[in-house]
């Protein structure tokens, strides 16, 4: 049974999760703010943290930086703050996930599955994935159908890959691509746009390399 730490001070949003999560089997742990969400996660070992950023006592990004300090525990962030900024601030401190409040909750368990997704897929070891007609395989660094990539697009293309269902944020693309010295994020989308005329089906409807305009890319198995 996967087990998810619920970290939100507003007790009718945790009741509202704890009902939702326990109908759909989901172990279920609850902390009111950021002090007990970092001790609750050492004590408990969740698979995976649901968090609110507006907490009574310390911001959730500082929760998120404190968990990253040890752990690479999936995180989805819950949040009312509307702001492009604190998204991505969230993001680049280690989130896998940011869902706006209100949220609907079948679109919130269609991204809790696919974080779990992901996790499936690291303990297996991922080696190979379809892209429509494509199979990259990450170990041999190759792609069927005699594809060539270029190193960069490579290593954007594995940053994806090996985190399925995760928005990965534009900043921390370049920074593990280019390095932290590079900020234009033009080169992003030159790049994934030859990545999907290279293997999407269609490269003007994208199924699997996705944007997430303003945020950053996501893969989409």
């Amino acid at each position: 049974m996967i087990r998810v730490l619920v970290v939100d001070d507003e007790p009718q949003i945790r009741r509202a999760l704890r009902i939702n999560l326990a109908a759909r089997h989901y172990d279920v742990a609850m902390a009111p703010d950021g002090a007990s969400a970092l001790r609750g996660a050492a004590d408990w070992r969740p698979d995976l943290v649901l968090l609110d950023l507006g907490l009574p006592d310390i911001d959730g990004v500082e929760v998120i930086h404190g968990l990253r300090g040890w752990s690479s525990v999936p995180i989805i962030v819950l949040s009312g703050r509307a702001g492009n900024q604190d998204k991505i601030d969230a993001l680049d401190a280690g989130a896998d996930d940011y869902v706006s409040k209100p949220f609907d909750v079948e679109e919130l368990f269609a991204r809790i599955r696919a974080v779990t997704r992901r996790i499936a897929v690291q303990e297996a070891e991922l080696a190979r994935v379809q892209i429509g007609d494509h199979t990259i395989d990450l170990v041999d660094k190759t792609v069927s159908g005699g594809v060539r990539l270029t190193p960069t697009e490579w290593h954007m293309l594995e940053l994806l890959l090996r985190n399925p269902g995760r928005l990965i944020s534009q900043r921390q693309m370049l920074n593990e691509v280019w390095g932290e010295h590079v900020k234009e994020t033009h080169y992003l989308r030159q790049y994934m746009a030859q990545l999907r005329r290279k293997l999407e089906p269609d490269p003007a409807r994208p199924v699997h390399l996705l944007t997430e305009p303003g945020m950053g890319y996501r893969f989409n198995p």
